[in-house]
């Protein structure tokens, strides 16, 4: 049998789903996309087993077969064509295939579609949708601060906290977290969904930056995006997540209001000096003016700089963690952020001057403990 389609349309169809496989897997057949070619349809599926994901697009064929392709193989072989139509003849017995264009013809080996692992069925328990665009700046505004450590699982996801007519997007490591929370998106119900990082990021890539519906579905093991042609699957982690919000101090009488690139430009600059080991800064506040100050001992490097900045409550100084705080204000919009913070053994907020519409963001950094407590 055989199909033609467009080369770079299809490179770029393989490419939106080749996230979801892994290299050297365990099982050998998922190193490769299923080809699913049916009523002049190509369905395409890649799998880990834990993600999958699933796209299609128009062809020419008049036979129906499923085969398994090598994805590095027909990627490269794609990605060196110019864009044209492209013939790929496949042998319904040993399943090789034959790749030809108008300068050659380039043959690899198949499998047997039949023993790709079959993808999940919907059986959502709840649903809702939301605009591509909104659900792609939730992520990239916040899974920078889920954690790593597969001891704590439940901290390696971002947690969907569903409040019936508003989504909080959550992500921490006990270090830091971030809470997003849109107020345009109507789940319908109250509960909670927490998706591990690596279909997150592929949904970075593969989500459209526009206003695209995205339908969600979700069951007590699964999620499911669905936008356009594309459709991505994946396990959730089935760990409680912490009740963050206990940690999010409610009262926070000292408010430094300041330029969010003036902060983030003498952060960069001081860190430079501080321990490499601890890399810590020290915020002291006086009146309307905030000096930000480190140090390496060991190496004898130290530095200072005074940033002016609008203050309200009683003079304090605290310490940070250079790199969350670079992390926070290099996601933050905005000309302005403020830092409001009660103690300096509790917990600083960093939040925008002023929302987007329809969001509020709050970022939460822990402090360090400073050498003259």
């Amino acid at each position: 049998m055989n199909f033609i389609a467009p080369s770079s349309e299809l490179l770029q169809h393989l490419l939106t789903v080749n996230g979801a496989i892994m290299s050297k897997p365990i099982i050998p057949i998922l190193e490769n996309f299923l080809f699913d070619i049916s009523d002049n349809q190509l369905k395409i599926y890649s799998t880990d087993l834990e993600t999958s994901m699933t796209t299609s697009m128009a062809v020419e064929s008049k036979e129906n077969m499923k085969v398994a392709v090598p994805s590095k193989m027909v990627i490269d072989i794609l990605r060196s064509l110019p864009d044209q139509g492209v013939t790929f003849n496949i042998d319904a017995n040993t399943f090789g295939i034959e790749v030809v264009n108008n300068n050659g013809r380039y043959k690899m080996a198949g499998q047997d579609g039949v023993d790709f692992p079959a993808m999940p069925e919907t059986n959502a328990d709840g649903s809702f949708t939301i605009a591509s665009n909104v659900l792609l700046r939730a992520i990239s505004k916040t899974l920078f601060a889920a954690g790593s450590d597969e001891l704590r699982m439940n901290l390696t996801g971002l947690y969907l906290e569903l409040q019936g007519n508003s989504v909080n997007f959550v992500a921490t490591d006990a270090n830091k977290l971030v809470r997003l929370t849109r107020k345009d998106i109507n789940p319908g119900v109250d509960g909670g969904i927490l998706i591990p990082k690596k279909p997150l990021n592929l949904l970075k890539t593969a989500l459209p930056n526009d206003e695209t519906p995205v339908v969600i579905d979700y069951n007590r093991s699964n999620v499911y995006f669905t936008f356009g042609e594309t459709r991505l699957i994946c396990r959730l982690l089935e760990d409680k997540y912490p009740d963050y919000a206990a940690v999010i101090p409610q009262e926070n009488p000292n408010v430094i209001t300041i330029s969010r690139m003036a902060l983030l430009s003498s952060i960069n600059r001081i860190s430079i000096f501080a321990s490499k080991t601890t890399y810590q800064v020290r915020f002291k506040v006086t009146g309307n003016e905030l000096t930000i100050s480190a140090e390496d001992i060991e190496m004898a490097n130290e530095a200072v700089e005074k940033i002016p900045c609008e203050f309200e409550g009683n003079d304090m100084e605290i310490g940070f963690n250079a790199k969350f705080l670079k992390e926070m204000l290099s996601t933050l919009d905005g000309d302005q952020v403020q830092l409001c913070l009660s103690a300096p053994n509790r917990a600083g907020l960093v939040i925008p001057n002023e929302n987007e519409r329809n969001e509020d963001i709050t970022m939460l950094i822990m402090p360090m403990m400073l050498n003259n407590y």
